[in-house]
């Protein structure tokens, strides 16, 4: 997947990706506006077969608010599967089941899109931002990718195999030649985005490579350390489509609508989540956003 442009700074335009080789980026149409105001009709809101979602943890938080106020306001119930994009993406396949793919990033995006899963649309519902997350008052004085190689320190990540962080996490450290100085210092990988987040208030490690929004999941227990521009390859995305073999296609088309309304890209917003393209590059103006990267062997 390839996207081109961004959206002016405070701009409310929503882009769909259409999955063709080189994809493009377009303006939300207004049928998805349609759409969404029709929801709220009583003809809609009438149908209570829920809409099944598949997603990958990175989207925790803001999923579970919205899939609680869409339900108040349709009366169609959500059905949040989470855990790691890859292991969501196995389940999909494995059970033929499913309305809605919500993975952590394009990558995983692109594998559902190769194996014919999705529809023709993708929709990008906010941006991550690759950062380090330390314990509240940073007690150790972490400042950048340069303190993980301290003898001692206890570095934790999520498995660059089925989690989108994780991913990122190494290609961070070999795009900034310090994989081999890091490795050492880890202290177990785990299997989802919720599970890396929960590591610094559970005090199993002194430092995470994850997205800087985990740090809103827990304010009182995690602050987040930025990283240098320069050190930053590639930013993510959090994409959704609706399942090809989708049962409830209305109601999976509708969530995405409520989740690009006002009220949802709030509710993104709360969790301190980015939602405009413009905003995440402020964080490194040249990375990449979006794309894929290659596990390197050994990992």
């Amino acid at each position: 997947m390839k996207t081109t442009g961004f959206a002016r700074r405070g701009s409310n335009r929503c882009r769909l990706i259409i999955p063709a080789k080189k994809a493009t980026t377009l303006m939300l149409s207004l049928a998805w506006i349609v759409l969404y105001m029709a929801v709220v009709a009583p003809t809609f809101a009438a149908e209570s077969q829920p809409v099944v979602v598949f997603a990958g943890s990175a989207s925790q938080q803001p999923l579970e608010d919205a899939a609680e106020v869409f339900q108040a306001k349709t009366g169609i119930p959500v059905i949040l599967h989470m855990g790691g994009s890859g292991a969501m993406l196995s389940q999909i396949r494995l059970t033929k089941y499913g309305d809605l793919y919500i993975p952590g990033s394009p990558d995983y995006m692109q594998k559902a899109q190769a194996l014919g899963l999705v529809g023709n649309d993708i929709a990008i519902l906010a941006y991550l931002v690759p950062a380090l997350l330390v314990p509240e008052g940073n007690p150790l004085g972490i400042t950048g990718l340069q303190d993980l190689g301290r003898t001692g320190l206890r570095v934790g990540l999520a498995d660059p195999d089925g989690v989108c962080v994780g991913l990122y996490a190494v290609e961070i450290l070999e795009a900034n030649d310090l994989a081999s100085t890091v490795r050492p210092n880890l202290r177990g990988m785990v299997e989802s985005c919720a599970k890396a987040a929960s590591m610094i208030p559970l005090q199993l490690v002194d430092v995470v490579i994850g997205w800087r929004e985990f740090a809103s999941w827990n304010p009182a227990m995690i602050d987040a350390v930025r990283l240098e521009p320069e050190q930053v390859p590639r930013l993510a995305y959090i994409p959704a489509a609706r399942l090809r073999n989708a049962a409830n296609p209305q109601g999976a088309d509708a969530f995405i609508a409520f989740l690009y309304s006002s009220e949802g890209r709030a509710i993104f917003k709360k969790w301190g989540y980015l939602t405009d393209e413009f905003a995440a590059r402020e964080f490194a103006p040249r990375a990449r956003i979006g794309g894929s990267y290659t596990l390197p062997r050994g990992w």
